[in-house]
This record gives structure tokens, sequence and C-alpha cells, in this order.
């Protein structure tokens, strides 16, 4: 399992649970065992459905996590498996099988991979512009995807009690509507930190979850 991932994923749990009043630790050990397994990428999504069928306080967060499960395959798991493998006609039907699956956040996981990669911090425009397109005609689903964030960037340079509240204010589209807050608060606060969780916990009308979601991506960044 991607080191990074792991960690990630144990903050964004500890997170949730502690807004919710839970202990996360079991569905922590039994997640982390399910990403580890040396399976077949559909087998690995049974048993991680089935850790989340198991755990339903803990549901909301499945097609989040779902995102993880993909970026510890891109980064992980496919190192161990033939040349090219993700232009095979295998992992092809795998997409076709998933396609429902997840949420944009995974995006924003990749782009968070590149940033480490040319050593860049992340920023929002950088995101929309330069990783997404979404100034380019040919990626205007892309446009439409992100059209909150892009109509909404100057919230990046605001504050969390500012993103909080236009989050419950604005028409969002279904895809950033559980989204907004954490993407935006990441983008103001890439670094995570106690003091912008208590801020989430303190005026989001999400707050379990946008709380572990927020940290999920921040502790994600951490290097």
């Amino acid at each position: 399992m991607n080191n990074k991932i792991e960690k990630a994923l144990a903050a964004s749990l500890a997170a949730f649970a502690k807004a919710k009043g839970m202990d996360a630790k079991e569905v922590e050990k039994r997640l982390t065992a399910v990403f580890a397994l040396d399976i077949n990428f559909l087998e690995k999504v049974a048993e991680f459905d089935a850790v989340f069928d198991d755990y339903p306080a803990f549901d909301e967060l499945r097609e989040v996590y779902f995102d993880t499960l993909m970026i510890n395959f891109f980064t992980s798991d496919v190192n161990k498996l033939e040349e090219n493998y993700l232009e095979s006609k295998e992992w092809e039907d795998i997409e076709e099988e998933t396609i429902d699956r997840g949420t944009e956040l995974l995006n924003l996981l990749l782009y968070i991979n590149e940033c480490h990669d040319e050593q860049i911090k992340p920023e929002l425009d950088d995101f929309l512009k330069e990783f997404l397109l979404v100034d380019e005609d040919e990626f205007q689903d892309e446009f439409h995807i992100y059209e909150d964030l892009i109509s909404n960037q100057q919230l990046a340079e605001s504050s969390v009690e500012d993103i909080c509240k236009n989050g419950q204010t604005l028409d969002l589209k279904e895809e950033m509507e559980e989204l907004f807050v954490p993407f935006m608060t990441f983008f103001l606060h890439p670094n995570g930190g106690e003091a912008v969780e208590a801020d989430l916990l303190k005026y989001s009308s999400n707050k379990s979850y946008d709380v572990a979601v927020y940290s999920l991506i921040a502790n994600f960044n951490k290097k």
C-alpha cells in the first residue's frame, strides 16, 4: 500500500470519527488490509465495498475513499503488473465496470501527485487551467463540472467561514455539491492543521464529511 495514502486515510478516518463521536480503528484496520491485498482490482473493489457494508456509519465516505483505492492502484499495485497494463483490454473493461464509481476527488489527488513530481505548490488556478484545461474548447465537459470552482475562485483566498457560508447558499452542481467546501478549503490551506479542521467543524453544515475529506486531501499533500 502506498505509504502516503495509508497516512492520509488514517488521518481522514480519525477526523471523521472524532466529529461523529465514534471509533474508527477497526474500519482503518480493515481498509488498510484491503488496500494491501495482492489481488485483481475488481476483487479488491468487492472487498472494499464489504468493509462499508459492514460499517454503514462510514458509508458516506465510500466513494471518496474509492478514489484513494484508485490512486493506490495507480501508484502501487500497477507496478506489480505487466508493462502498459493501463492500456490493456483488461484495464479498459475494469474502467467500464467502475465508470460510475468515485468522485471528482480523483482528479485532485492526481493533480497533487503531479505537483509533487514537479515540486510546485498546488493552486486552484493552476489546477483548473493547467491540469484540467478548462479554458480549452475540447475540455468543456471539465468546464461544466468545475464551473462552481471557476466562478468562485476568490474564495480560495478568503476564509473557511466564507467558504462554508457560500457552500450553503450557492446552487452547486451535483459533482461539486459535496466537494466544494473541502476543495476550496484545501486550496486556501493546503498544509492542513488542527485550526483549519476546527473551523470546518465550527462553520460547515456537513461537518464530519467536510473535515474527513479535507483531512484526506491535506494529508495526501504532505511530503
